[in-house]
């Protein structure tokens, strides 16, 4: 099994403390399938909406894109056996019920 990231682009931004409560069990119920078949390395975590981005130059900006679609919400590591099934997978994630994407993304092994 090889390791890929879920990267989570885009989606309704603003959400009531009702829309989180009603998202949330969703959430629970993939991830807890996720893990039962053993795809789960680790869950992540959202992220701010706030950023820096560092370019080149050195020079640090307000981050992190100027385009919604384009904001990473949060991220997974999850194993599967290849990346069409990583793919799979990700077609349960609940975000894609709030008009966001899942970006796959396999994880680049270095021996350091």
């Amino acid at each position: 099994m090889s390791e890929f990231v879920f990267l989570y682009r885009g989606g309704e931004r603003a959400l009531t403390p009702e829309q989180v409560q009603q998202n949330l069990p969703k959430w629970t119920a993939w991830f807890k399938d996720l893990a039962a078949k053993g795809h789960v390395v680790d869950r992540g975590q959202p992220l701010e909406h706030v950023g820096k981005v560092v370019n080149p130059a050195k020079m640090v900006v307000d981050g992190p894109f100027a385009e919604a679609k384009d904001v990473i919400g949060g991220y997974t590591l999850i194993k599967a056996r290849d990346l069409a099934a990583a793919a799979e997978l990700a077609k349960g994630c609940p975000y894609l019920d709030r008009g966001g994407s899942v970006e796959v993304r396999p994880v680049l092994k270095l021996d350091m």
